[in-house]
């Protein structure tokens, strides 16, 4: 892209946060508006809004038509994911409602998986521009079989609207702060992961994706085993395990060297994904239940929204951190230091999940 238009690699920033930053306060919007108007509807639009986002980011002249799309792709991103989890969860008791959400979180990491490979084999053979253009017939058979699929009427209603109050209450911000922290967390191995395997290891280009794989690998196998993990042993505990376990993940990854065994790396990434998934799936079910059943649209908004300012924030804090020290203690110092603060942080997490209120959500069911 920045060889295309001209323009310097740090510029490229933008194409991220335009779409993270819009997708992020849509998310929640779009649920909200889902249960007043019908998540069917919102979900649609998003949908229809995503193919033609593609098409103007395939057919961007300038810089900022690209920058256009991307803020169109977010809107219509904050959309879909806003009401996907109330979609999803429809008419489900309440552990029906964890296992469906852990199968949506599941198919989240699954897509974090193979996306990055597909997405470089476009670009290496076609360019760039193919990324965006082979999704556009993807949204638009997506939205042929939404409109086939879901039901007409439900799904929305015209009370209860979410207010402010509901938000501010304690237990839902404890919720919301878990996630905001986890995936903060665990983007500083998007983040620096790929440095490490290519520059510090020498890996190729495709190597590097393959072990890199292994995080949102552990997240897809982690999802659907957190609800029945959560049957067992309770949310409380589920959550504090998972958030635990991504956190020695992180700190594993962050003391290895050009020397640590393969091995051990593709263990920590493993595991580091494996204890996102394992904690998304009961924190967002607690979440959701914080919220009336003609809420359940803001309220997997508003999940969607805490774990993705955390990205945000956590993908600055990170960068801030590594690029700090990379200069003056050279890479492996930075990279230890970024992901152990990470880790660092998930671990807080962690402890928190394990001091909330015995009233809340997150205790033993």
């Amino acid at each position: 892209m920045a060889a295309s238009f001209g323009l310097p690699p740090a510029a490229m920033r933008w194409v991220i946060v335009c779409y993270v930053l819009s997708y992020a306060l849509l998310s929640f919007a779009g649920g909200a508006l889902g249960d007043r108007i019908g998540h069917r509807p919102v979900f649609a639009f998003g949908l229809a809004g995503s193919a033609v986002a593609y098409a103007v980011a395939t057919a961007a002249p300038t810089f900022g038509w690209l920058l256009t799309g991307r803020v169109l792709q977010g809107i219509a991103g904050g959309l879909v994911y806003g009401t996907a989890p109330a979609i999803v969860t429809a008419g489900a008791d309440r552990v029906g409602r964890a296992r469906r959400l852990g199968f949506l979180n599941a198919a989240l990491g699954l897509a974090f998986a193979v996306g990055p490979i597909v997405a470089g084999l476009l670009v290496a053979t076609v360019g760039w521009r193919a990324v965006f253009y082979a999704r556009v017939p993807v949204a638009l058979a997506v939205l042929a079989v939404a409109m086939r699929g879901l039901p007409r009427r439900g799904g929305g209603a015209a009370r209860g609207l979410v207010s402010a109050r509901d938000i501010a209450r304690r237990s839902v911000l404890h919720l919301g702060a878990l996630p905001f922290i986890a995936f903060g967390g665990n983007f500083a191995i998007w983040l620096l992961a790929p440095f490490y395997l290519v520059e510090r290891r020498g890996l190729g280009a495709l190597a590097g994706s393959l072990v890199f794989m292994l995080t949102p690998l552990g997240i897809t196998l982690g999802a659907p085993l957190a609800a029945r993990l959560a049957e067992r042993l309770g949310t409380r505990v589920t959550v504090a395990a998972g958030l635990l376990l991504e956190a020695l993940g992180l700190a594993a990854l962050g003391t290895a060297g050009a020397t640590t065994p393969f091995a051990a790396v593709a263990a920590a990434l493993f595991a580091a994904g494996l204890g996102l998934g394992v904690f998304v799936v009961p924190n967002m079910a607690a979440l959701m239940e914080e919220f009336g059943s003609h809420q359940q649209g803001a309220a997997g908004g508003f999940a969607f929204l805490a774990r993705t300012l955390g990205i945000v924030i956590g993908v600055l804090a990170w960068a801030e951190i590594f690029d700090a020290t990379r200069g003056s203690l050279g890479f492996d110092v930075a990279f230890e230091r970024a992901l152990l603060a990470a880790g660092a942080s998930v671990l807080g997490a962690a402890a928190l999940a394990t001091v909330l209120r015995a009233n809340t959500p997150l205790r033993r069911e």
